[in-house]
């Protein structure tokens, strides 16, 4: 357990650049969590942006929000991340239910509470790779909430840019085991060569029974984009510019690289899931949305 006995090592993983989108996105998993319709429940999710000062104000309620679901950020952006967390908590519960995986790492874990959550067989470990700070944040939280995982839950606190397979190991991961790997939320922000390396990392760790699912996003040209209401409302309501944090080099095809060393794969957009499960994002223009993809692939 990494410690909290520090204030910085509490709070600096989240108070800026990149950690501070995984409170808009615990915000926002917040707010699914209490509609009436809500797609998923974290009851974790509210404590996290209540507990650090770069999100002193947001809401945590979509009542808290003046034009409620007509708010680009609050309303469809929340909505998108609540899709989103449903349709990988499902594709994990699928992955250890149906196969004989038992070892799930999450790459960037950020503020995710899925270890809290989620319903997982006997005998799964949780291996939450994300920077030491973000951790620190974390654990302080659900300490502090005397919460109690539903599976062994393993803090790898390292940074995706150092040498994380060897942090990885030394936690007790196995690759002589069936592995499900999930990276939500994060190639965005890495350079193209950074998720190759990922990619074929995955790969070599993977043993036949593994399953991995990440999110990219296609355009050509991100800031064909940055006058979308997602970006300005990001902006302008909480201060986080994505389009300065996003990597905006050509992405390489990373589904076809995964078909190419014998994985099957699929690649959806989110608005398949929103017809699938009648709540969500629909197309709309100018939309920054539009190049955004959740591939899922198997090792068979």
């Amino acid at each position: 357990m990494v410690s909290t006995t520090h204030r910085d090592a509490g709070v600096e993983g989240v108070e800026g650049g990149v950690g501070v989108t995984a409170l808009m996105v615990a915000a926002a998993r917040a707010i699914e969590t209490y509609r009436h319709d809500t797609l998923v429940r974290d009851i974790y999710a509210e404590h996290f942006v209540l507990a650090a000062p770069a999100s002193a104000g947001w809401p945590v309620r979509l009542q808290q929000v003046p034009d409620r679901d007509a708010n680009p950020l609050w309303g469809r952006f929340a909505r998108y991340f609540g899709l989103r967390t449903r349709v990988l908590d499902d594709f994990l519960l699928r992955s250890v239910h149906t196969g004989n995986a038992r070892q799930v790492v999450l790459l960037g874990a950020g503020l995710d509470s899925r270890a809290f959550r989620l319903d997982w067989p006997s005998g799964c470990v949780i291996f939450e790779i994300d920077r030491e700070g973000v951790l620190a944040f974390k654990n302080k939280v659900l300490d502090g909430l005397s919460a109690t995982p539903r599976a062994a839950r393993v803090p790898v606190p390292v940074d995706l840019r150092a040498d994380w397979v060897a942090a990885l190991a030394d936690a007790g991961f196995d690759t002589a085991a069936p592995s499900v790997w999930l990276a939500e939320g994060l190639l965005f922000y890495l350079p193209a060569i950074a998720e190759e390396f990922l990619i074929d990392t995955v790969d070599r760790l993977s043993t036949e029974g593994s399953a991995l699912a990440f999110e990219v996003k296609l355009d050509k040209d991100l800031m064909e984009y940055r006058d979308s209401p997602l970006y300005t409302s990001t902006t302008q309501q909480i201060g986080i510019d994505l389009l300065s944090l996003f990597d905006r080099e050509p992405r390489p095809d990373s589904a076809g690289a995964l078909e190419s060393k014998g994985w099957a794969t699929s690649v959806h957009t989110p608005f398949d899931f929103t017809r699938r499960h009648g709540r969500g994002p629909l197309p709309e223009d100018n939309d920054a949305l539009a190049g955004n993809r959740w591939v899922f692939a198997n090792r068979p």
